[in-house]
């Protein structure tokens, strides 16, 4: 009896069924996935020529590290507190220890695997997915080409390596284990990994560039943002005023001596600008009108 009850309401069922997949609204169309990843993407992810400029960056560090070890400098590359862009300051070594220091994502661990969801998904960035991209991403990470072997070069060197991350310190755990997968050696939480959340100045650095310049001599900074340098670079200057920073002296002097540059074409601060602020008036051009050639 209970079984020909059951089989008696799903008959019942069955009309009223019908009538629900006639009237209720079809399903949304699910974007289909694009043919091809963003140009940045091929460019960083993919391309001979961004793996070639990530090796040529790094060598280029790894060169100037050795000769600041065999010549020790007086002053570190984090500018001191106070310091301007116009009349930077750095912080004095004294007798402190040689650190390098390094933000994490596209600077020395390349995010494939949350790159390929975001190419393929057409959602763009979304906080609650790269949370949980830190959490669980560390078996499709990779390092930045030729990071993973300067990196061990430099601690033979004793140069201490530490990263200055804006990953969340709620996930410090699962990021030295993604830094460990991608080749880059171990890092510890509060000792070498430092991350957002570990002070009170949020995505900024500056704070936590100042504690670790109280303990080490910092004779080299990585990073694929200004921010990754001085949060001075982020002080709500307008797109041809930042640019123009980084090209005045004395801090257009850093590039490359001290202050190194990893190409990142995918996300960041610097994918930022108009028409107005991208092109100068006096540098452009169309195809001359017929007749005035």
């Amino acid at each position: 009896m209970p079984a020909r009850m059951r089989l008696g309401a799903a008959f019942l069922a069955l009309p009223l069924a019908a009538c629900a997949s006639v009237t209720s609204a079809p399903p949304a169309p699910v974007a289909a996935a694009p043919a091809n990843p963003p140009a940045g993407m091929q460019y960083l992810y993919g391309s001979g020529e961004g793996a070639a400029l990530s090796v040529q960056a790094w060598h280029g560090l790894l060169g100037y590290v050795a000769a600041k070890v065999k010549a020790r400098p007086s002053e570190s590359v984090v500018l001191a507190q106070g310091a301007s862009l116009d009349a930077p300051q750095f912080v004095p070594c004294g007798d402190k220890p040689l650190a390098a220091v390094f933000d994490v994502d596209e600077t020395v661990m390349l995010n494939t695997g949350y790159e390929y969801h975001d190419a393929t998904s057409g959602k763009g960035y979304n906080a609650a997915d790269w949370d949980a991209w830190e959490k669980t991403g560390e078996g499709a990470v990779a390092p930045v080409p030729g990071a993973d072997h300067v990196l061990a070069a430099l601690r033979k060197m004793g140069v201490t390596v530490i990263f200055n991350t804006n990953r969340s310190a709620a996930n410090a755990d699962a990021t030295a284990r993604a830094i460990r997968a991608a080749g880059l050696g171990d890092a510890v939480h509060g000792q070498t990994l430092y991350l957002s959340g570990d002070d009170a100045m949020g995505s900024r650095k500056d704070g936590r560039r100042a504690t670790i310049s109280s303990k080490y001599c910092v004779i080299a900074m990585g990073g694929d943002q200004l921010g990754d340098f001085s949060d001075l670079f982020n002080a709500g200057q307008a797109v041809p005023a930042r640019r123009a920073a980084t090209l005045t002296l004395p801090i257009a002097g850093m590039w490359g001596n001290g202050w190194f540059v990893m190409p990142n074409p995918v996300y960041g601060s610097g994918l930022k600008g108009g028409v107005d602020d991208v092109f100068p008036m006096d540098k452009r051009w169309a195809p001359p009108a017929k007749g005035e050639q």
